[in-house]
């Protein structure tokens, strides 16, 4: 039986986020994991809501995050960020089911978020990693 995922991809950078969606479905296969589903949303902060549907759904064990959040002139950045992440986390307990965070930011550069668009090989081998054991 293969591990059934879900993506939720931001599209704010998507140029580095559909980089990110690529890797991340590579790798899923990869792992003889299945992506069932990819919801877009228009950035980080809008992610909570697909998050909670795709949670719902019996036929996915577990939701992969992926998004890039650059520094900014302001601290719009560490904001987006800190909401998301801890909505992230409390929909998995919610639901008792992993949501990897494949979120890369707040604080870089666009040098250093080409460097981190991998992310997305980490929150999907998280995610399988944590279906299995669980």
């Amino acid at each position: 039986m293969s591990i059934k995922l879900g993506f939720v991809v931001a599209e704010f950078n998507r140029d580095l986020t559909y980089q990110m969606e690529l890797l991340g479905k590579e790798h899923a296969k990869f792992l003889g994991a299945e992506v069932v589903d990819t919801i877009l949303v228009p950035g980080v902060y809008d992610m909570p809501l697909a998050i909670k549907n795709l949670c719902k759904r019996n036929d996915i064990d577990a939701v992969v995050t992926m998004g890039m959040v650059i520094e900014g002139v302001t601290e719009h950045d560490e904001i987006v960020v800190q909401h998301a992440s801890r909505k992230i986390i409390d929909l998995s307990l919610e639901f008792d089911k992993p949501v990897t965070l494949g979120i890369a930011g707040p604080g870089m550069t666009r040098m250093e978020a080409h460097q981190r668009v991998d992310y997305a090989k980490r929150a999907v081998e998280a995610a399988v990693k944590l279906v299995q054991r669980l």
